[in-house]
């Protein structure tokens, strides 16, 4: 066996010294201190909200501090609205595409602590050879191992493993906004659905409730007791509502449609659950997380935190190539020319060897990548502190539709009971002879407006509750349906 030659001491010195020191350039990421506001809001908030007397007008009342359940929806207490939920988690395709972008930044984070380890590679081959002068041909076996190691003297390599690890969390947790705003978005339209099917339930009433006063009026026309105009201004005003039922059925039709996406379906073969606005249940009791845990518990702000962690260490990246880059080898290497000698390996060579490269000059590149990840970072942390304003800010927007709501609704109900009681009065003054058509015209105009308008009041405290769940992070944390792969770590 034929001896390396000898390393340089000035080479052992260098690596000795960077493996001793064993420093990490770069700042070392600290998390952002939740923020210290004591609430949501400007003015604190009551103790409940209004009630009316009418499905979906409970009052409710904020748990502050209380925990968000990670299977929320079932608190409206619809078994097909739980039905919807299921079928979008294992349906949608959006949400297989995040799981699959979380796969590949697992898989990214593993590569990158492979440069961590010596790289061994192995090559072997066999070559025919003739030696011009004697005519001589024989056969020349080779074989060799090889080994390559960076010494990560100043962290360079360590900071690349925690911005791929920092990439992997952003991704964690862009899933679980995914998750969240998936079902969010099929409760939602559910909901509108709901409300679509009550408005054309209110406005075929109306319709049947109109068309019964035109023969109604026919009938005194042909007795002389009505004007031929009344009789025109009744049909003129039974074609208006009778207008405004084909684009609510459209709306109907591609809100179904909308459903039919999010679940992953095609909207011929969706089979989608019929939910009505009666089939739900308004939680009465709301949790309210305390404003510092919010930055928990946000996967949105969790991301974006990720993303601030990401660019730290890519910091540190670009400190660490403006130093020397300390690179060991190894090589094994068997040859001879006869088989049975190859294998007894005594024609074998070691050779060590250790280098140092250190950049000198590269036209100020390495110097503007530096300076470009500090900007980055700045970047980040702006975009941090963006996420979280508007995290807080969607509480407060919801927390504030959660009272005025269930104000509306409970003013709208009494609009409408008003209504229904004016359009009653009306119709048997009318037809007593006390008061002229055009008053009973406007008492049915008055009341489809306000029969309408009641059922969005019903619909969006619903929402209102399900933007207040999204709004607080979903609960993801407490969820058990997700598989272990794809959950992020609780808060």
């Amino acid at each position: 066996m034929r001896a390396a030659r000898r390393i340089p001491a000035f080479l052992l010195l260098s690596v000795s010294v960077a493996v001793l020191l064993g420093c990490t350039v770069g700042p070392n990421f600290e998390r952002p201190a939740a923020p210290t506001v004591m609430r949501y809001t400007e003015q604190a908030l009551p103790p409940e909200t209004a009630s009316a007397a009418i499905q979906g007008g409970d009052a409710q009342r904020f748990l502050e501090g209380a925990d968000v359940p990670g299977q929320w929806w079932t608190q409206f207490g619809s078994e097909p609205l739980n039905q919807l939920v299921q079928m979008a988690l294992t349906g949608n395709p959006n949400l297989a595409a995040a799981q699959a972008s979380l796969r590949a930044a697992r898989e990214n984070y593993l590569a990158t602590t492979g440069g961590l380890q010596p790289q061994v590679d192995a090559r072997g081959g066999v070559q025919r050879e003739r030696q011009i002068n004697r005519g001589d041909t024989f056969d020349l076996f080779t074989a060799s191992v090889d080994v390559s190691y960076a010494v990560d003297a100043f962290g360079g390599l360590r900071r690349g493993v925690e911005a791929a690890g920092a990439q992997e969390e952003n991704t964690r947790f862009e899933l679980e906004a995914t998750y969240l705003s998936l079902i969010s978005n099929v409760i939602v339209t559910a909901i509108r659905q709901a409300s679509l099917r009550g408005q054309i339930l209110g406005q075929e009433d109306i319709i049947a409730a109109q068309s019964q006063q035109l023969d109604l009026l026919n009938q005194q026309f042909e007795l002389g007791a009505v004007a031929r105009g009344d009789v025109l201004q009744q049909q003129a005003q039974l074609a208006q509502t009778q207008a405004s039922l084909p684009p609510l059925q459209r709306n109907l039709e591609q809100t179904r449609n909308q459903l039919a996406l999010l679940l992953g379906r095609f909207p011929a073969e969706a089979q989608i659950p019929i939910i009505e606005l009666t089939d739900l249940t308004l939680p009465t009791e709301l949790p309210l997380s305390v404003p510092s845990a919010l930055v928990e518990q946000r996967p949105d702000v969790r991301a974006s935190e990720a993303t601030l962690h990401q660019a730290s260490a890519l910091i540190g990246v670009a400190d660490a190539n403006l130093l020397p880059q300390i690179t060991l080898t190894g090589s094994l290497t068997s040859t001879s020319g006869v088989f049975t000698e190859f294998l007894t390996l005594n024609n074998t060579v070691l050779e060590l060897a250790a280098g140092v490269t250190q950049p000198i000059f590269n036209g100020g590149t390495l110097r503007a990548r530096q300076r470009q990840a500090v900007a980055q970072f700045d970047q980040a942390a702006a975009q941090y502190r963006s996420t979280v304003l508007g995290a807080f800010t969607d509480v407060a927007d919801v927390l504030s539709a959660l009272q005025r709501d269930a104000e509306a609704l409970q003013v709208q109900l009494y609009a409408e009971q008003t209504a229904q009681q004016s359009l009653d009065i009306t119709t048997e003054r009318f037809q007593a002879g006390a008061i002229a058509f055009l008053s009973l015209l406007d008492a049915q105009r008055v009341y489809q407006q306000a029969r309408i308008l009641l059922v969005v009041a019903q619909a969006n405290r619903y929402e209102d509750t399900v933007a207040l769940f999204t709004a607080l992070g979903g609960g993801w944390w407490n969820r058990q349906d997700v598989a272990e792969e794809y959950a992020a770590p609780p808060p």
